[in-house]
């Protein structure tokens, strides 16, 4: 019962839609319903625009425009409820946030009692609107979760929602408004398969788990081998059954690489170490890991749409749509975990080529003056100038005493070796992080690219920067490679802002619909599960 204390508490509503009439009672329960809302109006209070439906104020409304009667009497209804609410976990949401468990137990204690059947049929409003709030753009405040996440709230009020949830609510079509109310993009569709895909996994006693011992290679006969097969046909990387032969044969091998390649390891076919520990995850921390990724995505999705350049931190990766097409693909390298490139949404709105790199303090401090102290011409040597902080006046680095070098900034000249290479490009943040390029290619090649201080390093950056401009007369390639050419450091304003996001995405869906996830390089899944999971205060 304590549980039931809990959510009664829930009916104290600070919000109450100032200057509406109410309409005249006409249904039995109707002077019980509006005596309920009435004795949980605390004062008047503006609804906050946010993310989520305003669920107090619409539980009022709700009521208000119902003329204060029931919604939950007729049997059908409240099954089709309560069978709508379950349905949220395929979103990775707990149905027991939504009184799932208690809903039939105060209906059923309510009996003849008017006041009892009120309080029941608001409380299942109430989890209604605050189920439908959550499907529709997350449980967990971004920004409380993750303060680096910094998207914009776009509101959602309950009058935008309350026609179609009264029609739901009279049709009995409760499981269509959920539908509606989640984000209308394939990849929601792909995560929520792939929860209960997992799901139905973990029931049937989850994936086998392959024995440690030495790397398994290709040519080899191990007892181990079928375990590796039948795991790799539980993923959906063979088909299922899977043999039981012990020798690993080539087919076999195919199958290592593409999960090697997924989980951004060196794609050899050896089972080593690493291999051995991203195939033995359980199938229970996979599903968390889907969970949170499913929040995310309720946060996220509905900024997928226009031109846009998107930057997947998690999985190294630049794609640039045009139309909601994707027209470019890159890789990129981002932030290492103790340098962690931060997620947001912002505006590309200029280029700067030939650019020259003004060492961020963390940088400076913690990589450069080491170097320098031993030896002061490492700043010759890497084109570093030091320069004094208030006036820009270029100082002489033997008279700085670089024990302190308080006042003091280094800036690396443009040209051959500088950090950000050819051309920076540019969108505004408070986190001066930007997209650029680098001398340091080969770090390509790595399957996890975690190596810069934040900043996002673009392999081949000229070919979006052509792209962005959009203007093959006088931003063609080679007239871009002739103004690099001139050694000059340029600022050019591209004509038309576009949109850019980073997000931080620990899954992929691949186009065959199977989940695959990737390593959680900066710890981000943990503290947002906890936040998801959490009980209501």
């Amino acid at each position: 019962m304590a549980r039931i204390g809990i959510a009664l508490v829930l009916l104290i509503l600070p919000w109450y839609a100032a200057g509406e009439t109410p309409v005249p009672p006409a249904h039995p329960l109707a002077p019980f319903i509006h005596a309920q809302l009435a004795q949980v109006v605390v004062e008047p209070r503006a609804v906050p625009d946010g993310p989520r439906l305003a669920v107090g104020d619409g539980v009022v409304r709700f009521y208000a425009v119902r003329a204060y009667a029931p919604a939950w009497e007729d049997p059908a209804r409240f099954a089709a409820l309560l069978a709508a609410l379950a349905g949220v976990a395929d979103d990775g949401l707990r149905p027991q946030d939504y009184l799932v468990d208690i809903l039939p137990t105060l209906r059923a204690a309510a009996g003849p009692s008017a006041a009892l059947r009120a309080q029941a049929d608001v409380l299942a409003t109430h989890a209604l609107l605050e189920a439908l709030a959550h499907v529709h753009g997350g449980k967990v405040d971004p920004d409380r979760a993750q303060p680096v996440w910094r998207f914009e709230a776009r509101p959602t009020t309950p009058a935008a929602w309350m026609g179609a949830i009264q029609r739901a609510v009279e049709d009995g079509d409760l499981a269509g408004l959920f539908d509606r109310a989640r984000p209308p993009h394939p990849l929601y569709r792909a995560l929520r398969e792939g929860l209960r895909s997992l799901r139905r996994v973990a029931a049937a006693g989850g994936w086998p788990v392959v024995a440690s011992g030495p790397a398994l290679e290709p040519g080899m006969t191990d007892p181990r081998v079928p375990a590796l097969r039948q795991r790799l046909a539980a993923g959906a990387y063979l088909p299922a059954p899977a043999s039981s032969d012990a020798f690993y044969d080539g087919a076999l091998a195919e199958a290592v690489m593409r999960f090697q390649h997924e989980q951004y390891l060196k794609p050899d076919g050896v089972v080593g170490a690493a291999t051995l520990g991203a195939l033995n995850v359980p199938v229970e921390a996979r599903i968390e890991q889907l969970r949170a990724n499913l929040e995310r995505a309720r946060w996220m999705l509905r900024e997928l749409r226009g031109d846009l350049v998107l930057v997947d931190i998690a999985g190294y990766r630049i794609v640039y749509f045009r139309g909601s097409r994707p027209i470019w693909r890159s890789r990129v390298q981002v932030g290492r975990p103790y340098r962690s490139t931060p997620a947001f949404r912002s505006e590309i709105t200029y280029f700067t080529f030939n650019p020259t790199w003004t060492l961020p303090p963390t940088i400076m401090r913690e990589d450069v003056l080491p170097k320098v102290r031993d030896d002061i011409g490492h700043l010759a040597r890497n084109r570093m100038r030091a320069l004094d902080r208030a006036s820009g006046a270029e100082l002489d680095p033997a008279l700085v005493d670089w024990s302190d070098p308080a006042g003091v900034l280094l800036r690396q000249d443009a040209g051959p070796g500088n950090a950000l290479g050819q051309v920076a490009i540019r969108f505004p943040n408070p986190h001066a992080v930007y997209l650029h390029d680098t001398p340091d290619k080969r770090l390509f090649e790595r399957g996890q690219r975690a190596f810069s201080s934040g900043c996002i390093r673009v392999e081949n950056p000229l070919e979006l920067v052509e792209l962005l401009f959009d203007d093959p007369e006088r931003w063609s390639r080679p007239a871009i490679e002739r103004l690099i050419a001139s050694g000059r450091t340029r600022d050019v304003p591209l004509p038309r802002p576009v949109p850019i996001l980073l997000l931080y995405w620990t899954v992929d869906v691949h186009a065959d619909g199977r989940i695959a996830f990737k390593p959680d390089i900066y710890g981000r899944d943990a503290p947002l599960l906890q936040a998801l999971s959490a009980d209501r205060p």
